[in-house]
């Protein structure tokens, strides 16, 4: 999507029971490590069921900037990395789009290196802070040459001639800072140390071990993660199988549990503990959800899920669940719309630094279209109305303001299926840098989506 696209809206109706299978893109996540790690290391990786977003694609454009060969044989990737130690200063900015994950996860991995690396991004983007992972590679000796004000892109860092390993405490549930610092230490001689309070998804930690990296854990008495990673060793091309994204697979799933009559089955979704907050939740909420034919694949759990329509009833979600479901609160808000009494979600502040300020956006949308909530500075109340009786139409005759955010996108669409009135929302382009599939997967299930 070019920077200054032309806004596309989609307007979603009242639906007819959603039914068959759908496979979800790879998980996102998964995918930009899968081209980070596989661009660093030594000998050929091989990728399938890689997620072809927009997002991901701009981290594999970064990886070849600076040296590794990336290139797709029918449905696989292959790549031949450069060995770690070893990237090349790329002769233009880093241009990351709206990649929050990419951008941050590449600012730690190039910034210990003895070279000059800018990072750009697209206007969404660049009203994100950097500083949380700034501030950990500053203490690594990392300059920060060039910043807009409040360590906002474009940013340009400057790496040391030898780099410091450090111990650094996570002062947020933030799986990027934690990531940026690991990796970081990659070319960084002796151990790095991140100290992780909260638990955040571990798809770093367990696909550098996978690479060859020398990677530790230690948990304490008191559930504190120690993680240590030794720098400057070997890492060695891996065959990589990307399972479905269960943040993508939130949105179908949310919209059988609201279309009356609705059973659908989706195909091969990630399992990690640290990342089924959404899963667990909804099953609270009395979410007709089956767990089939659970398996292992590449070190990853994952499963099938069957899932009917349901009466759901609001909860309390603990803030702690949070870190395992973070990019899913828009969804799980729109599911509370329709659930019986009050669904209470603490903890987000994290959401109001993502693509967008997520959680003022939720809120936003959702009054827009009558549903009755209330947010503050970490929380959002929503009092459903069981099926949907009122709800959509815009009261005020506008779209859903999406703010570049796909999420935001994709969770509105999915409010519409279900709503007595249409739901629309400004644009729909940016739904490519996560889930370009989005549009065909919903209206093969029968979504009605224009």
């Amino acid at each position: 999507m070019a920077h200054d696209a032309k806004p596309q809206p989609a307007t979603a109706r009242r639906s007819p029971p959603l039914s068959g299978t759908a496979r979800v893109p790879g998980d996102k996540s998964i995918s930009h490590r899968s081209f980070m790690f596989g661009g660093l290391a030594s000998g050929e990786t091989r990728i399938t069921g890689l997620l072809e977003g927009e997002d991901v694609m701009r981290t594999g454009q970064a990886m070849k900037a600076m040296g590794a060969h990336i290139e797709k044989h029918d449905d696989e990737w292959v790549i031949r990395g450069t060995g770690n130690g070893a990237l090349l200063q790329p002769e233009a900015p880093l241009d990351f789009g709206n990649a929050g994950t990419g951008s941050r996860l590449t600012m730690g991995l190039v910034g210990t290196y003895d070279m000059e690396t800018t990072f750009i991004g697209d206007a969404s983007l660049s009203s994100r802070p950097m500083g949380r992972v700034l501030e950990p590679l500053r203490q690594m000796g990392v300059q920060v040459v060039q910043a807009a004000p409040g360590d906002r892109m474009p940013i340009t860092l400057r790496g040391p001639k030898h780099a410091a390993p450090i111990t650094y405490r996570v002062p947020m549930a933030s799986a990027q800072v934690k990531s940026a610092v690991l990796l970081a230490g990659l070319n960084t001689p002796g151990i790095t140390t991140v100290i992780e309070p909260v638990m955040t998804r571990d798809h770093t930690e367990k696909m550098l071990k996978g690479f060859g990296a020398n990677l530790s854990v230690e948990t304490d008495e008191r559930g504190v993660r120690h993680i240590f990673i030794e720098g400057q060793g070997k890492l060695t091309g891996q065959v990589i199988a990307v399972p479905g994204d269960p943040s993508s697979a939130g949105f179908p799933l949310v919209a059988a549990l609201i279309v009356p009559g609705s059973d659908i089955t989706i195909e091969n979704v990630l399992m990690n503990p640290t990342r089924t907050g959404l899963l667990l939740t909804l099953q609270e909420m009395g979410g007709r959800i089956d767990i089939l034919n659970p398996r292992n694949a590449g070190g990853e759990d994952v499963a099938d899920l069957r899932v009917r329509s349901s009466e759901l009833k609001g909860v309390t979600v603990p803030a702690e669940r949070a870190p395992s479901m973070i990019d899913e609160y828009p969804v799980l808000a729109v599911a509370a719309a329709f659930a019986e009494g009050e669904t209470v979600m603490q903890g987000l502040e994290e959401l109001r630094v993502k693509e967008s300020d997520r959680l003022a956006a939720v809120a936003n949308g959702l009054k827009l279209n009558g549903v009755d909530c209330s947010e503050g500075e970490a929380s959002l109340t929503v009092r459903g109305m069981p099926g949907g009786k009122g709800l959509g139409g815009e009261a005020k005759g506008e779209a859903v303001k999406t703010h570049l955010d796909h999420r935001i996108a994709m969770s509105f669409l999915v409010l519409g299926l279900a709503t007595e009135k249409p739901v629309t929302v400004d644009d729909r382009a940016m739904i490519a840098t996560s889930f370009p599939e989005f549009m065909g997967l919903m209206t093969r299930l029968g979504a009605v989506i224009d």
